[in-house]
């Protein structure tokens, strides 16, 4: 055999070796690359549960009176499972509630896949809100039907000054509570566009809940403070945001994640005093606390 036969038979061989020591190479980078994309999505769900449900604690209104899709939605709330739990603190608490159906055209669906197609699972946020007007002039507003997207809204749930606790929209329908908004979250910048025509929000994932405005903070858009939330308001929002998984730095308000530069409720709010008794209505699990 000619030397120059022998070489090229030695060459090619070790190209074939190359090819495919390259190969497994490969086929063992992609395999770690798809188990550590699986690991960091791991803690994100798409779990409408995580939201508070429409608890139904108290005989004084007829359930058959209340709109179907918000009695369906009701759901025991003394969780053992998961991050938190709630407290004989929060079995305690009875707030006052009611129902009130909104119309069809000022709530939707929650995506799956945003206006490009791509798969959004964004982990669940609640976003606080404040009326700025009686909750009964909200109300009406949700229930008249609304065919310019720009003006529709809506919120999941509606706090009085009496501290009655009004469902609207269930938890797992997206309301429209911010429309040109984001959430900045350890994990960067969250929001969703559902539409190619409107900014993109942070509706597609939140829970929206609003108390109503005192007397002396309506009428007046330029207000930038006011009498403050009712006793009675901080401690029914804390029972029903007790009531769900989302965790404390997941809860923010509109004025955090607007970015149409004119939102600034819920004003006058004392963030500490509703963490305090949110601490009070609900606790990390033991099981919880034992995996982390």
């Amino acid at each position: 055999m000619r030397f120059t036969d022998w070489a090229t038979r030695v060459l090619l061989i070790s190209l074939m070796f190359v090819a495919v020591i390259t190969a497994l190479w490969w086929g063992r980078v992609t395999q770690s690359n798809t188990i550590n994309s699986q690991a960091d999505r791991s803690d994100i769900t798409t779990d409408w549960s995580q939201y508070p449900q429409a608890k139904l604690q108290s005989t004084e209104n007829q359930e058959n009176k209340f709109p179907q899709d918000l009695q369906q939605s009701s759901a025991k709330t003394n969780q053992q499972t998961g991050r938190y739990q709630t407290t004989e603190a929060f079995a305690r608490y009875t707030p006052r509630y009611e129902m009130a159906s909104v119309h069809p055209s000022n709530y939707g669906e929650r995506y799956t896949r945003d206006a490009n197609n791509l798969s959004v699972n964004n982990q669940a946020i609640v976003v606080l809100h404040e009326t700025a007007a009686a909750a009964s002039s909200v109300i009406n507003f949700f229930q008249t039907p609304n065919e310019d997207e720009s003006v529709q809204a809506s919120y999941h749930a509606l706090i009085k000054l009496d501290g009655t606790v009004v469902y609207l929209v269930p938890p797992d329908k997206r309301a429209y509570g911010a429309a040109n908004s984001v959430f900045e979250s350890p994990n960067g910048v969250e929001t969703v566009t559902t539409n190619p025509n409107l900014a993109s929000s942070v509706n597609n994932f939140a829970y929206h809940v609003s108390l109503e405005t005192p007397p002396d903070g309506r009428g007046n858009n330029f207000l930038t403070s006011h009498s403050g939330y009712t006793e009675a308001q901080y401690n029914s929002l804390a029972w029903l945001i007790a009531q769900s998984q989302v965790p404390d730095y997941r809860i923010t308000t509109h004025r955090a994640v607007d970015r149409s530069g004119q939102k600034i409720d819920p004003v006058s709010f004392d963030g500490e005093k509703f963490l305090r008794l949110l601490h009070t209505y609900r606790q990390v699990t033991p099981s919880y606390q034992a995996n982390n």
